[in-house]
């Protein structure tokens, strides 16, 4: 039998991997396509939205089809989850034409990927390629590497300086792994610094990678599909930071408050609230579902540092309970400070 081709998506934390997957689903062509969620935290945020795409089949069951892990970050879940559910999938094989599988914001892609050198996988399964996902906007504004200018005055004045948080070592390693870099918000920036932010990442990539501008997760998926790389034949030669450990940890001081409740919040009052945690403490993402008084529709709020999008998904269905559901992501949350401001 075939070897279902998989493509691994990666990115930093909000950099649109979810929009992506959306889109590639509503816009399939036909393909039969197999989605792993991979979420950090207890709240099935971004599993439930791709659970509302509303692609499947009548018959089909769409949980069944999106499968997601929810206790951490894939590339240290390995073992104990992504095993049996590639197994499972893989049962199926003949039904599957491709697979996604979306790792947490916070995931290494490399240990991912050797995972299907294991073989109760390799022999069903390939990596067909590794698509990184690049926030242009939080790119230029230093959000994750600091002042670019800067940066490059840096690295050239003294090319061996290690300066790199963990972040910006997993931002490297999320690059060195790819076979194509997604530049998403590129409409949130003038020509001039999406042409800066490009020509930097081009420095950063490996030769012959390249980069490719998109707006709202909109591409054509045979862009992003069909490489026919074998990544996991050849992960030598895609060095990472961490290629010397046994293992590896995340930053430890990371972590994850979820505010579950039945309060309803105006759009505008409930952004103004999250903006102030975000200038009271570090916090890196936002995201969740929101009950708006005298609105049959629920909310999406998604939020980067200090910037936030929201929109409605879908209305409320007759069998949920109408709460609200946020997952605040950052450096040393103070949890009973977050639920007393959006108390």
């Amino acid at each position: 039998m075939h070897k279902i081709p998989v493509t691994v998506i990666t990115g930093f934390l909000g950099a649109g991997k979810t929009t992506l997957i959306r889109n590639l689903l509503q816009n399939n062509q036909g393909r039969r396509i197999a989605v792993i969620v991979n979420e950090f935290g207890e709240i099935g945020i971004d599993g439930d939205l791709l659970k509302s795409c509303q692609v499947c089949d009548e018959d089909d069951n769409p949980i069944g089809n999106i499968i997601e892990l929810t206790n951490g970050c894939l590339c240290c879940t390995v073992q104990e989850e992504f095993l049996p559910t590639m197994q499972q999938i893989l049962q199926r094989r003949e039904q599957i034409d491709c697979m996604l599988i979306e790792t947490s914001g916070l995931a290494l892609p490399k240990p991912l990927v050797q995972a299907f050198r294991w073989p109760e996988i390799r022999t069903g399964a390939t990596v067909d390629g590794v698509i990184t996902v690049v926030d242009c906007e939080a790119v230029a504004a230093g959000t994750l590497v600091g002042n670019l200018d800067a940066l490059n005055a840096q690295r050239q004045a003294d090319p061996n300086l290690e300066h790199e948080t963990p972040i910006e070592e997993l931002f490297e390693d999320q690059l060195a792994c790819a076979d194509l870099v997604l530049l998403t918000k590129v409409d949130l920036v003038d020509a001039q610094t999406r042409q800066k932010v490009e020509n930097w990442l081009q420095q950063e990539l490996p030769p012959g990678v390249k980069v490719v501008a998109c707006e709202s997760g909109q591409i054509n998926p045979d862009v992003l599909l069909g490489f026919n790389a074998a990544v996991e034949d050849n992960l030598e030669s895609r060095p990472s930071h961490h290629d010397t450990e046994e293992d590896h940890d995340h930053d430890d001081d990371i972590n994850s408050v979820h505010f579950i409740g039945d309060n309803e919040f105006e759009p505008q009052a409930l952004i103004s609230k999250l903006q102030k945690l975000v200038q009271q403490q570090e916090i890196y993402r936002v995201k969740g579902f929101v009950s708006v008084p005298d609105k049959a529709m629920r909310l999406v709020v998604q939020g980067v540092g200090s910037r936030f999008d929201h929109f409605y998904d879908r209305p409320w269905l007759a069998t949920e309970i109408r709460q609200t559901r946020l997952v605040l992501i950052g450096r040393d949350l103070d949890e009973s400070e977050i639920q007393t401001v959006l108390q």
